[in-house]
């Protein structure tokens, strides 16, 4: 708050923002986000040097904004053609972006596997289907990751809970879906199954829930090994920490010291939803 009792941001007086350019208005504090940026770098890297922060375009992406995570070295995670095509229209490098979602058309993926996207996160059988088809049309191998579905409660609130049994995202464990989808993708010549990914849902305030999901993801990933030759070389660790909006539900911290159970659990994490709330 500035002397005149009215919101700032980056410095700016909110009012006087609001007056000249007119509402709804979108401010973006680029020291902010830079910092955030940095922070979340930091912590990651200095517990798992070969990890990757990942952003979550559907937060809020433009040309303006994928340039700083660009230069940040963030990864992106985008959901369709035109976050695609954002990504590209600012060379992002593509080995760093990671196409994601449960809704993906024939014309998205096709799109995706010409620009040569780092990673696509295989959502169902049917994506799994039409990606079968696709590379064997073009000729390709593309690097996939699997989303499972652990089936752990993240304890917020049920329409953002994305890790849970009866969730709509990915293979569930407890089903013997993920095991049936993972051997499907690696009989499949034009996919190269590099690692596992789940999301646990978003406004999340407790770190257990992630210990539990990796604890079983890891141990699904170990009998893979086992039968089907599954090699783990990332693991994605999907989900959003909370905002605190009342004094009494601060964020999750992080403990000093970490624990790992895997020593390749770090090769990606996603932190994509750090600094907004779903």
């Amino acid at each position: 708050m500035n002397d005149r009792g009215h919101l700032t941001i980056g410095g700016c007086d909110a009012v006087s923002l609001a007056t000249q350019h007119g509402t709804p208005l979108y401010v973006l504090d680029e020291a902010t986000i830079r910092a955030r940026c940095r922070e979340y770098r930091r912590e990651f890297g200095q517990r798992y040097p070969d990890s990757l922060v990942i952003y979550a375009c559907k937060a809020f992406i433009n040309p303006a904004l994928a340039l700083l995570l660009q230069e940040e070295g963030i990864g992106l995670d985008v959901v369709s053609a035109g976050e695609i095509s954002i990504a590209r229209s600012v060379a992002f490098p593509a080995d760093r972006v990671y196409f994601h979602g449960n809704n993906k058309s024939h014309d998205e993926l096709s799109f995706a596997l010409d620009w040569r996207v780092g990673r696509i996160v295989v959502d169902n059988f049917r994506e799994l289907g039409l990606l079968a088809d696709l590379t064997k049309q073009n000729g390709r191998i593309q690097d996939v990751l699997l989303r499972i579905s652990p089936g752990i409660d993240p304890h917020t609130h049920n329409y953002v809970a994305t890790g849970v049994l009866d969730s709509k995202f990915g293979f569930p464990l407890a089903t013997g879906q993920a095991e049936e989808a993972l051997g499907k993708a690696m009989a499949t010549p034009g996919l190269n199954v590099v690692g596992l990914h789940f999301h646990l849902g978003s406004s999340i305030f407790e770190t257990e829930p992630y210990t539990q999901a990796v604890e079983l993801v890891l141990r699904f990933a170990v009998q893979m090994k086992d039968k089907y030759g599954l090699r783990l070389a990332e693991l994605n660790v999907g989900g959003g920490f909370g905002v605190q909006y009342q004094l009494g539900s601060p964020p999750p911290r992080q403990p000093s010291t970490p624990k790992s159970s895997h020593p390749q659990s770090s090769g990606c994490v996603n932190s994509s939803r750090s600094t907004r709330q779903d």
